[in-house]
């Protein structure tokens, strides 16, 4: 993975700490380590490495986690890919 390189600023997820119950299941489900508990509650420490996979969105019992899954540069990208205009990061 040493080439893989994030786009900074352009993923969707986000996670409103008010509602987190410190469960830790987005640490557990999410494939890059975007999430880690701290003092009882998850806190987003690489929002940016986020693929936007969804799985810690739809693990979250207290629903304190949204995420538009398979949004973010993607689009942009494939939408430029077919010469199509829309939305792009």
């Amino acid at each position: 993975m040493s080439g893989l390189r994030y786009i900074e600023g352009v993923v969707t997820l986000e996670l409103d700490r008010e509602r987190c119950i410190g469960c830790g299941l987005c640490v557990q489900v999410c494939p890059h380590g975007v999430f880690v508990l701290e003092s009882g509650q998850a806190v987003l420490t690489a929002r940016d490495q986020c693929m936007e996979c969804g799985a810690c969105a739809r693990n979250c019992p207290a629903e304190a986690i949204a995420v538009e899954a398979g949004e973010g540069c993607v689009r942009g990208i494939i939408n430029e890919l077919l010469g199509l205009e829309g939305p792009c990061c």
